[in-house]
């Protein structure tokens, strides 16, 4: 276990983040169509993670919305037309939105879901931590506040962050590495890089056992793995694939394999069966010897993205983002560093 599991205030978030009762039919229906009105009615594009649930992406289908990890889903906003952004996911995301779209309305079914990343990272914390290493490039995950980020000289995604690691290893940097240790170890130790890691992990992807995983493959003995680097060391030696959520969608429609043990939050099942149907995808497990089974591959701040949560946001425009210019102005600096990099 990490440090991060005994703050009080993950504790407290966690205790916020109930899910919605379960809707019928008829119910899913009526609030998907008052939506659909809605979103036409306000110029609003509804843009989702892979991890919320499945009708939440199945509505930004049919909507003309997008399905993506946290920095498409800005990028598409910022490129898209609508003025207004309705961000179903976790709060950073739908910061780093606001960040990319100062100019845009940012609204999210609610602002109470969260991550143990980003709360695991407080800025002010973070920021002396950074005062004792000043010789050292900071470089922060996605999954982390508009405040962390406006610290930071580089933000990157799980799918770039061996890339700039291995760029600033080649330019003789010294990097300081948050929030996430697990992620920080696996490039340390893909790229041999100097870092120091912050100490922070996911509720999701610490769950997941090797043993588990392990014990499934020897029932599917022809199934890959795919793991998310979020997860521990020893579920990352197991995998047959580990990268990012876009990465792991790749593998499972390019590998041959028919069966694939998924140790990622579940959520991503959704985009995995729509473009393998005749695939079949297994949790990996949580459960054995210290689990805890807070998430149970599942972020509970996700399940938090509800039908009713966005009707009600759309109605009121109560859970809106608010970022202040200073804040944009710092932050833009490490994303557009991001960005750059890419378009390399």
């Amino acid at each position: 276990m990490t440090s991060v599991y005994d703050q009080l205030l993950v504790r407290e978030h966690l205790a916020k983040a109930q899910p919605e009762p379960e809707l019928s039919p008829d119910q899913q229906q009526f609030w998907i169509e008052q939506i659909k009105k809605d979103l036409q009615a306000r110029n609003a594009v509804l843009i989702a993670h892979y991890y919320t649930p499945a009708v939440i992406q199945t509505l930004a289908e049919q909507t003309g919305g997008f399905i993506g990890d946290s920095l498409e889903m800005a990028r598409f906003g910022a490129q898209h037309s609508a003025q207004t952004l309705i961000v179903a996911g976790v709060r950073f995301m739908g910061e780093t939105a606001k960040i990319l779209s100062p100019e845009k309305k940012v609204l999210m079914p609610t602002l109470e879901a969260t991550c143990s990343l980003d709360i695991g990272c407080d800025a002010e914390e973070f920021a002396a931590f950074c005062a004792e290493h000043p010789d050292r490039e900071i470089v922060v995950y996605a999954n982390t506040s508009a405040a962390v980020k406006a610290k930071a000289d580089w933000v990157v995604t799980s799918s770039i962050a061996l890339k700039v690691v291995s760029h600033l290893r080649e330019q003789g940097k010294k990097i300081i590495w948050a929030p996430d240790q697990h992620l920080g170890q696996y490039i340390q130790r893909s790229t041999g890089a100097d870092m120091i890691l912050w100490d922070g992990a996911c509720i999701v992807h610490e769950e997941f056992k090797a043993k588990g995983i392990v014990d499934l493959k020897k029932i599917h003995p022809t199934a890959a793995v795919l793991v998310h680097p979020e997860s521990p060391q020893s579920v990352v030696e197991v995998a047959d694939v580990v990268g990012s959520t876009s990465q792991l969608l790749k593998a499972a429609s390019t590998l041959p394999n028919e069966v694939f043990i998924v140790a990622t939050d579940r959520g991503i099942f959704y985009k995995m069966q729509q473009q393998n149907p005749t695939k079949r995808f297994l949790e990996a497990p949580t459960a054995g010897q210290g689990a805890t089974c807070r998430s149970c591959a599942h972020c509970p701040w996700m399940a938090m993205n509800s039908l009713e949560r966005l009707a009600a946001t759309l109605s009121s425009e109560a859970e809106e983002i608010h970022v202040s210019p200073q804040l944009i102005e710092q932050a833009l600096i490490p994303l557009k560093r991001m960005l750059s990099f890419q378009a390399e």
